[in-house]
């Protein structure tokens, strides 16, 4: 009976630790929008922890500053949550391997994962699975490092629109501004030139904040910039501009438009955000 219950600790053990490596496989090398469970409740557990720092905040100011911590806190505690959760699968291994007592079982596999040698394995399948745990430990810290560039890139060129937006359409910035002040400026004409780099921008923005999901999360440097408010904005430039503006009829205008609201219905999806996917013309509409 006993050895029926180590071998199920070594399977279930084997189990979890396969679970963690795909799941960080999945979260950070897959190039593609992927529902990661372990990667969505550590962000959700996380959330749940800032809830009293936004309750006492008084202002936007003060509750922007707070949750301006929560992408990058998450970010870091989810290879703290691979680390734990692969020496508790590796624990089991080991016991189930004979390491007796489970403490001990405990110290080879935390000594194993951080490759610090403090508890030597008795015998060859413990050094087995000494090694691939210390293989494991390495993996996914490289994998970790790897990606924070990766993700730091992708907010630098969504960060650089959005602070050009505040050049044309003030901080915080309104379509109305950015038209008026075009106007006002005898450069009416020239608002066609922003089309066809937000359109780029909308198309990166779908593929990094779907396939980086952590990327949403991630706010604006100052409390009066957002992605979200600034994609508003220039959808709404782009349609008063091709509905009500007195000029000719600019195709990059209303392309632009497509792009945006096809890259933030890609992301509503991934998140499972409701909207209407067929609207009236006199139907409202929130970004």
């Amino acid at each position: 009976m006993a050895s029926i219950g180590r071998l199920a600790a070594v399977l279930a053990g084997c189990a979890l630790a396969l679970w963690v490596l795909l799941s960080a496989v999945r979260a950070m090398v897959v190039p593609r929008s992927q529902l990661v469970l372990l990667t969505r409740w550590v962000f959700v557990v996380v959330r749940w922890l800032f809830r009293l720092p936004e309750r006492r905040a008084k202002t936007f100011e003060q509750r922007d500053r707070a949750l301006a911590l929560y992408a990058p806190i998450s970010l870091v505690a989810l290879p703290f949550t691979w680390v734990t959760l692969v020496i508790a699968g590796f624990t089991a291994i080991f016991w189930g391997f004979g390491i007796d007592p489970l403490r001990e079982a405990f110290y080879l596999s935390g000594s194993s994962l951080l490759t610090l040698g403090l508890t030597q394995p008795p015998d060859l399948p413990t050094h087995g699975a000494v090694f691939v745990e210390a293989l494991l430990g390495l993996g996914l810290i490289a994998l970790l490092i790897s990606y924070l560039p990766t993700i730091y890139t992708a907010f630098q060129r969504r960060e650089l629109n959005v602070t050009r937006l505040t050049t044309r359409a003030g901080s915080p910035p309104s379509a109305i501004t950015m038209i008026r002040r075009h106007h006002a400026l005898e450069r009416l004409d020239e608002l066609d030139d922003i089309w066809d780099g937000w359109e780029e921008w909308f198309a990166d923005l779908e593929e990094t904040h779907t396939s980086q999901p952590s990327l949403v999360f991630f706010r604006s440097p100052t409390h009066d910039r957002s992605w979200i408010t600034s994609a508003g904005v220039v959808l709404d430039a782009a349609a008063v501009r091709s509905s009500t503006l007195d000029l000719s009829r600019q195709p990059r205008a209303e392309l632009c438009i497509r792009a945006g609201y096809l890259s933030l219905r890609r992301i509503a999806d991934f998140y499972g955000i409701d909207y209407d996917p067929d609207p009236e013309p006199d139907d409202p509409i929130s970004i």
